[in-house]
């Protein structure tokens, strides 16, 4: 058979999957919802790949620093054509160690150096000028002006020259001393005035130093822009932020050098590590370099840090520092302009990622926010990247009651997703469908490198995917669980040196399977053949039928026979659940005891009323019972106790009741009747041996090979029951009767013989009432 990847089944889910993928309006996101194994993530993965294939590659995303000294702590945001980022952030590292070089060799130029030193000898000397003039005219008033650690101050000195020191000073007369204090103040005062220019030329001789070293490294980076200028010639944003780099790198020359040297000696090197360089870089956050058409990403972790994006620290002298350079990138920026692909339980079980990413299908922007930013827990300054638009479909992948349970819970999410793709766990078994699980089959077994199954075993897989739903006329679409069928049949088949599988080896892969799970089942079948549960499958008895239940262990179940017995006598009309008054009935479970009790009343109460007390139970039953797959059984027994007539203990049953007496489905039907067989089988098969079984129940019945066999031998025997009255003849042998004209049941019958007890009954209870009466007259 040719291989095939079309899904099996699944026209419904396949639909919407379409529908969603083609609705490019907001809102239109899709919930993939059906149970595991189903096909939901491969199928799902498999249209979006086809889908994206055909679109247009997305831009790349990128991060830059934001040159704006306000604006530091928010990252700008670039998009670009796909496949450029990765060139930009290489041109800026290049551009970086060009000017690591280019720069100091500028600044370290002779001819840069000779301006500069005679910009510098000129400052000093019309300083040195000014402070001869102030000197001569001091000099001229017998004051001395000197320099000292403090700056400049005036002195008096003697005739000689020499400088006069403080004692000599208070030696002179006092008149001298005022006309040398009167003269340095008027100096001072002077000498303040004429001082005030210095620091202005100074500035001047900076500034004009500053407009030569800009000349230079204006001059050094120019043909290095003019390059990447004319590369992003046609990205405008490109050529903004170049621009504004370029006003950056004027301003910063000195982040690029460092000075070196000796006593003195001073020369211009390259800056060694990056520093405050980091802000020249390009911090791409999505590169769809290598990027087919639209992306398809599946997030199998949706943390919120790794749905949004997250900002990273590092530790530098025992503080925690980020710049843009950490800003990483989260699953909506690598999917934006195409499809996130998520596990609806992992993103509900991971705090904050859930509303995040509503947050952001509603704002259609990837807003980067740590939780404690995002719910106002956490003040610490840090940054605030630009956000990106969002442009993405999402897909979440989940169960069926969880979709239900958001559609009712989350007034967004119906806002949000607006389609479902239900995917169903059967299909019908159709020639189409059937050969569809073959060439799946076919295509399995070639993709791994299986052995090929010859047509009795895809016959016996097709068997098992109706098993698998309990269904004749229907088929399992759990591909998983049956791909798994098909690679351990190989497994055996390999064991037994076959070149094929054949259905043997699919059989033996299915016991195998059974048999390593059936240790509980084992042990409960060994304590009914040893006689520590007493369940009954030969002979009669009165008030007892045996009951059918389905225990489940995980993925596997099985039928368990129970016992279950019914007693009756004087009473005003009450049927007593023992289960439910011990709390071990469940809700189900009561609600069947009372649908057979309504069944008594409608059948044989109508005349007078009901004249007896009824106990229910199952026999050594130490856990909950639920479910009223059992109510037709309890009304069995109870006819049986009422009538007292005995029921063959080689029959088990199963089926709920209504009130008419008309028996209806009910669930694990093959499971129930091979657990009877078992135990039959184990103590020895009569041929009087049988499951009764609703007739609705008819077509889900996919039974084991064994019990087959013993059925077509009669040795074994499954009966299909309409109603009450059938099951009744069945179990007792008793005809059950039909009312005639007159409203009588024909005598013999089993409801005549209910209908004489319940009179009985009544009777007895109208005697000793009456006699009570008497008694208290009497007094």
């Amino acid at each position: 058979m040719p291989d095939t990847e079309e899904p099996v089944g699944q026209d419904r889910a396949v639909q919407a999957i379409r529908f969603a993928i083609g609705m490019r309006h907001r809102g239109f996101n899709l919930f993939a919802l059906g149970a595991e194994g189903t096909g939901r993530r491969s199928l799902v993965m498999q249209y979006l790949a086809q889908a994206a294939a055909h679109q247009p590659v997305p831009d790349d995303l990128v991060y830059v620093h934001n040159f704006t000294e306000s604006e530091s702590h928010r990252p700008r945001t670039l998009r670009l054509p796909a496949g450029r980022a990765a060139g930009l952030k290489k041109d800026m590292d290049w551009l970086v160690d060009e000017l690591l070089v280019a720069l100091p060799a500028g600044l370290d130029a002779e001819e840069y150096r000779n301006k500069k030193q005679d910009l510098e000898d000129s400052f000093k000397e019309r300083q040195e000028e000014l402070l001869g003039e102030m000197a001569d005219e001091a000099k001229a008033h017998g004051v001395a002006l000197i320099r000292t650690a403090v700056g400049l101050a005036l002195t008096p000195f003697k005739p000689n020259g020499e400088e006069m020191s403080p004692e000599e000073f208070e030696e002179l007369p006092e008149d001298e001393q005022d006309r040398f204090t009167a003269q340095m103040e008027e100096l001072q005062e002077r000498l303040q005035a004429t001082a005030k220019q210095i620091p202005q030329w100074e500035r001047e001789t900076r500034h004009t130093v500053r407009e030569l070293e800009q000349e230079v490294v204006t001059y050094a980076i120019s043909h290095l822009m003019e390059e990447l200028q004319e590369r992003y010639a046609d990205l405008p944003e490109v050529l903004e932020y170049l621009a504004a780099v370029t006003d950056d790198i004027t301003d910063n020359v000195d982040d690029f050098l460092e000075a070196e040297g000796e006593e003195g000696e001073e020369t211009i090197a390259p800056k060694l590590g990056e520093g405050g360089l980091r802000r020249y870089r390009v911090n791409v956050l999505v590169n769809n370099t290598a990027t087919g058409g639209a992306p398809v990403v599946h997030e199998d972790h949706p943390t919120q840090p790794n749905l949004i994006g997250r900002i990273e620290h590092i530790a530098q002298y025992g503080a925690l520092i980020t710049d843009f350079n950490l800003i990483k990138a989260g699953a909506l920026h690598k999917a934006n302009g195409g499809y996130l692909v998520l596990d609806a339980r992992k993103v509900l079980l991971n705090p904050f990622a859930w509303e995040d990413l509503k947050r952001s299908l509603k704002t259609r922007e990837i807003r980067i926010e740590s939780p404690g930013q995002s719910t106002g827990l956490m003040s610490t300054v840090t940054l605030e990247p630009e956000p990106f638009t969002l442009d993405v479909k999402v897909v979440l992948i989940g169960d069926p009651e969880l979709y239900y349970l958001l559609s009712q819970n989350d007034p967004e999410f119906g806002e949000l997703f607006k389609v479902a793709a239900d995917f169903d766990w059967r299909m019908d078994r159709t020639d189409e469908n059937v050969m569809g699980i073959a060439r799946s089959v076919a295509t399995l077994t070639r993709k791994e490198e299986l052995r090929a199954l010859d047509r009795a075993a895809v016959a016996r897989v097709v068997e098992q995917a109706a098993r698998e739903v309990e269904d004749a006329h229907k088929l399992s679409t759990h591909m998983a669980t049956l791909a798994d069928l098909v690679r351990e049949a190989n497994y055996w088949a390999g064991l037994a040196g076959a070149e094929t599988v054949s259905a043997a080896h699919v059989q033996q892969a299915i016991d195998a399977a059974t048999y390593r799970q059936d240790r509980v089942r084992e042990h409960v079948q060994e304590e009914i053949k040893r006689g520590i549960v007493h369940i009954a499958t030969e002979g009669a008895e009165i008030g007892q039928v045996n009951g059918l239940a389905v225990l489940e262990l995980g993925r596997f179940s099985f039928g368990r026979p129970s016992r279950i017995s019914a007693r009756v006598s004087l009473g005003k009309g009450d049927v007593v659940d023992i289960e439910r008054e011990v709390d071990l009935g469940g809700a189900l479970h009561g609600k069947g005891v009372l649908i057979l009790t309504s069944f008594l009343s409608g059948r044989f109460g109508l005349d007078t009323p009901l004249s007896l007390e009824a106990s229910l139970v199952f026999e050594q039953s130490y856990g909950g019972v639920d479910g009223d797959s059992a109510s037709s059984t309890e009304l069995y027994a109870l006819l049986s106790a009422l009538a007292e007539l005995p029921v063959s203990q080689g029959f088990a049953v199963t089926g709920s009741v209504d009130q008419n007496g008309r028996i209806q489905a009910i669930g694990g039907v093959n499971e129930k009747v091979e657990g009877f067989f078992d135990l039959c089988a184990a103590r020895g098969l009569t041929g009087k041996q049988g499951v009764l079984i609703p007739a609705t129940n008819v077509p889900h019945l996919m039974l084991r090979r064994d019990v087959v066999e013993a059925c077509r031998e009669g040795r074994f025997a499954i009966y299909p029951i309409e109603t009450i009255d059938q099951g009744i003849e069945l179990l007792t042998g008793v005809p059950a009767g039909a009312r005639d004209d007159k409203g009588e049941w024909p005598a013999g019958s089993v409801n005549r013989k209910v209908q004489a007890r319940l009179a009985a009954f009544a009777r007895k209870l109208d005697e000793i009432g009456n006699g009570r009466r008497r008694n208290g007259n009497g007094g």
